[in-house]
């Protein structure tokens, strides 16, 4: 049987990328696998300028952050805000079981 390290979903609002990749950079430091969002649409690019594919790509998005979040042994939730996003987030991850920390911990809802 494979032994694999701790898995670590982070997640939280796009606009904290820089605190989850710090975040990142830790977490895998201490021997885990991480996975967190790998597109930050609110910053421009053109793989989503037109905003019809963008809609259909933040759907698929969501689908593929929530795999991760059941694929992780615990959740990161990064930031001093949640918002719509980051609370389904955590309510998925809940519902799964999965335990979750928080960088600010008087956000957590």
């Amino acid at each position: 049987m494979l032994s694999l390290p701790h898995i670590l979903a982070i997640c939280g609002s796009t606009r904290f990328m820089t605190e989850m990749n710090e975040a990142d950079l830790r977490e895998t430091k201490a021997g885990k696998i991480v996975v967190k969002p790998g597109c930050d649409m609110k910053s421009p690019h053109a793989l989503w300028s037109d905003p019809v594919e963008a809609e259909a790509l933040k759907v698929r998005l969501d689908d593929l952050h929530r795999a991760k979040i059941r694929l992780a042994d615990e959740v990161l939730v990064v930031g001093d805000y949640i918002g719509d996003s980051t609370r389904a987030e955590i309510a998925y991850a809940r519902s799964l079981g999965k335990p979750l920390r928080f960088t600010h911990p008087e956000v957590a809802p």
